[in-house]
């Protein structure tokens, strides 16, 4: 059997002795088989969040109940060693072993964000260990050949009897909830999180949570979100905590991050190790309580000084009768509103990176600025714009000057206006909005990329096609609109009337041609030219969005004969 070390413990006992003492004694304890518990979760005593943690943190699952089995000690590689009754059996082999479709998805999960943000060094084995610890990677691999489980995994509802208080946010669509909100499927997203997190791993065309493709990419988003680096332990351990806010939850998911490096294997779907215990006692809406174990000793007397695990730690054997002094507050608590820190303009053309970023300053009451206080950035609007690595959510802590920058935005396609909300997490003050602004592509400059000359004869087509590039700023303007329109004169732009025209789809003459734009590399060659019988020098004005004009000159004339030969005299008739 492989070794347990997950303990239930009472809510509001978590105290740094009571966990000394826990971590002493399931370092020695080994659980018998576990079976699979009906929705599989619930939780967590042990996993108390901190006072700024709470549900409005972001966290992607509420900070519900998590398991809290530990890895064996011994080597994830099979390998015989005796039982306590002297018969050999392989420890770690079971639980070493990852369900074939859930291993698969984390792997691809990996891949895509090698692409997406190579920068987050996001490791496949995150992704085991954290579906390890919030669905026993998804019940053992109880999935279906696209990923999805074969039944639903379900927290407990958050109705705030001993859990975070989160109303429905979604109507029941995901969690069959429509008065609380329930974590949902194997990396367990609440409904509201997986509203902006969701992800189509599978390229089904749907963001399903209760499919591992999908949960696995958008767990991967999600750790990647910030500006973190995964392979930097302080940015890892950050990642993982904004998943569930408990130091006893990192420490679980960091457990069988180690583990899961030291080697791992595929087995078939549906074999997998499910855990047994799970970091809290208390019932909730589909999920089944755990019976405790009952104590292997009498109630000991109150113990001696140094020994007792009581809450107040003191070494006393009762508690002492004296109320407890009130904790003090977090930066967090100190929090009276946001400032602006002198965020500029904020303008981007379609496609590109803003060049300005957003900063906020978190400040007292009094007007001090607030250090290591989380904010979260917020798009919001009719708008395909993102921040760096594709979300439209990122949370940043103020720095010692109490300002939190905000990840570089990238504009999308479309053009307009919209809004960066920024928020205080964890507590109520009001949001401080700032205006973005995306303008279409645009190019300065046009050029011909040919010199020859544009002539034709009447009543015939041009030869050549008129070709063009376009640039900004010296550099490729690319996907720019582009309008030609064959004009009176440079100095009456109005539509010529005679003259050198274009076809459209059904060969009627067109003189203007609207829809137009440059390629990736600035480029665009117009439609074939044909001319009626006016004869003279006409127009063509090329033009963009930002404003950049080139005039082509068309010449339509008859065939020069001037250089034709004589016909040579006619022979004399002889008489």
């Amino acid at each position: 059997m492989a070794a347990q070390f997950g303990r239930r413990m009472a809510k509001g006992a978590a105290t740094a002795a009571v966990a000394a003492l826990a971590v002493a004694a399931l370092s020695a304890s080994q659980a018998p088989g576990v079976t699979v518990d009906g929705h599989g979760r619930q939780t967590a005593s042990d996993a108390t969040p901190s006072p700024d943690a709470t549900a409005e943190a972001g966290s992607a699952t509420g900070d519900s109940p998590y398991y809290t089995d530990l890895p064996p000690l011994n080597s994830p590689n099979p390998s015989p060693s005796p039982s306590a009754s002297g018969t050999p059996v392989v420890q770690g082999s079971g639980e070493a072993g990852i369900p074939a479709t859930v291993l698969d998805a984390y792997k691809k999960a990996e891949t895509a964000m090698r692409e997406a943000k190579p920068g987050c060094n996001l490791p496949w084995q995150l992704l085991a260990a954290i579906g390890k610890v919030e669905s026993g990677q998804a019940r053992g691999g109880r999935v279906s050949a696209d990923g999805t489980t074969l039944s639903p995994i379900l927290g407990p509802q958050l109705d705030g009897n001993g859990f975070a208080l989160i109303k429905d946010t979604d109507g029941g669509k995901y969690d069959g909830n429509s008065s609380y909100d329930q974590a949902v499927g194997p990396m367990q997203f609440i409904p509201s999180t997986w509203a902006w997190a969701g992800r189509d791993g599978n390229g089904d065309g749907k963001k399903d949570p209760n499919n591992v493709y999908d949960a696995a990419l958008a767990a991967a988003h999600y750790l990647c979100r910030g500006d973190w680096d995964l392979s930097d332990q302080t940015d890892l351990n950050s990642a993982i905590l904004s998943y569930n806010h408990s130091q006893d939850y990192l420490n679980t998911v960091l457990s069988w991050l180690e583990y899961y490096r030291k080697g791992t294997h595929s087995i078939p779907d549906g074999t997998g190790t499910v855990p047994a215990h799970r970091s809290d006692t208390g019932g909730g809406k589909n999920s089944k309580p755990s019976t405790p174990k009952p104590p292997t000793t009498k109630p000991s007397k109150p113990s001696k000084p140094g020994t007792s695990p009581t809450p107040g730690g003191n070494g006393g054997g009762s508690p002492s009768p004296s109320t407890p002094p009130s904790p003090s507050p977090t930066p967090t608590d100190t929090v009276d509103h946001l400032a602006d820190a002198g965020t500029a303009q904020l303008t981007a053309m379609a496609g590109d990176e803003f060049t300005k970023k957003i900063s906020t300053k978190a400040v007292t009451k009094a007007g001090k600025a607030v250090a290591k206080v989380r904010v979260r950035f917020t798009i919001v609007g009719d708008t395909d714009a993102t921040f760096a690595g594709g979300e439209s959510v990122a949370t940043v802590a103020t720095n010692s000057s109490g300002v939190a920058v905000a990840p570089a935005l990238r504009a999308g396609e479309k053009t307009g206006d919209f809004t960066v909300r920024a928020t205080v997490v964890g507590r109520t003050v009001a949001g401080l909005d700032y205006k973005a602004t995306v303008t279409e592509r645009a190019a300065d400059t046009l050029t011909r990329t040919g010199d020859t000359a544009l002539t034709c004869t009447p009543g015939g087509e041009f030869a050549d096609q008129v070709a063009v590039k376009a640039t900004y700023k010296g550099a490729v303007a690319d996907k720019v609109a582009v309008t030609a329109t064959l004009i009176k004169s440079k100095d009456d732009a109005t539509e010529n009337d005679k003259g050198p025209y274009f076809k459209d789809a059904d060969g009627k003459t067109v003189r203007t041609l609207t829809g137009l734009a440059t390629d990736a590399d600035g480029k665009l060659q117009l439609p074939k030219m044909y001319a009626d019988d006016t004869t003279g020098t006409f127009v063509l004005r090329i033009t963009t969005a930002g404003g950049a004009t080139l005039d082509v000159q068309l010449t339509v004339a008859a065939a020069d004969t001037s250089a034709s030969p004589s016909p040579s005299p006619s022979a004399s008739a002889s008489s």
